[in-house]
């Protein structure tokens, strides 16, 4: 594992469950979309967290997934918003915290809810257009939609991770391209 890019960086992984899983529209695709961010996150160092939505009710994060991420804590939530949540949001707003990088599901309820209040809080939002899902896409186009007005960043998880590469000589930049094969 490489030097982290950022301790300002946070990969959170919103409610990937697998009662919501199954729902979703393409969701093989999109869990390996989120094995891929997932595994990004780790070789670049990234804080990586998981919400899981009324837990007690509806199961734990996918275990394929959480377990790419293992050291990563999973907290349960009532809420829509992961902030909605006090123990998230202190995860969340952890002291130097400037941006958070969401993927998850569902795209047009609790992804949206919480990137606006990421936003409201002050915070840098990207959005993994390729790692969040709904149960209707069109749904969830306009949610992204009106989070790109609002200011959050919506692009595909591969572009953002170069990006924080930034070139070849990266420590990780070799498994990193790996992954977008394994991945493709």
């Amino acid at each position: 594992m490489s030097d982290p890019v950022s301790p300002s960086l946070l990969l959170l992984c919103i409610d990937l469950q697998p009662v919501f899983l199954k729902a979703v529209a393409d969701s093989p695709a999109f869990q390996r979309r989120c094995a891929f961010a997932l595994q990004a996150a780790a070789g670049l160092g990234l804080d990586v967290l998981f919400t899981e939505q009324a837990p007690q009710k509806l199961g734990l994060t996918a275990p394929e997934l959480h377990v790419l991420a293992p050291a990563a804590p999973a907290l349960g939530k009532d809420a829509f918003s992961a902030l909605g949540d006090e123990r998230i949001r202190a995860a969340v707003l952890a002291e130097g915290r400037e941006h958070v990088l969401l993927c998850g599901l569902e795209t047009s309820v609790c992804v949206y809810q919480t990137a606006l209040d990421l936003l409201a809080a002050g915070l840098q939002v990207t959005i993994f257009s390729d790692a969040v899902a709904a149960r209707r896409p069109d749904d969830a186009r306009a949610a992204l939609d009106a989070l790109v007005r609002a200011g959050a960043h919506v692009l595909p998880s591969e572009t953002v991770f170069y990006a924080l590469l930034r070139d070849v000589k990266h420590p990780f930049f070799r498994a990193y391209t790996q992954l977008v094969k394994a991945h493709a």
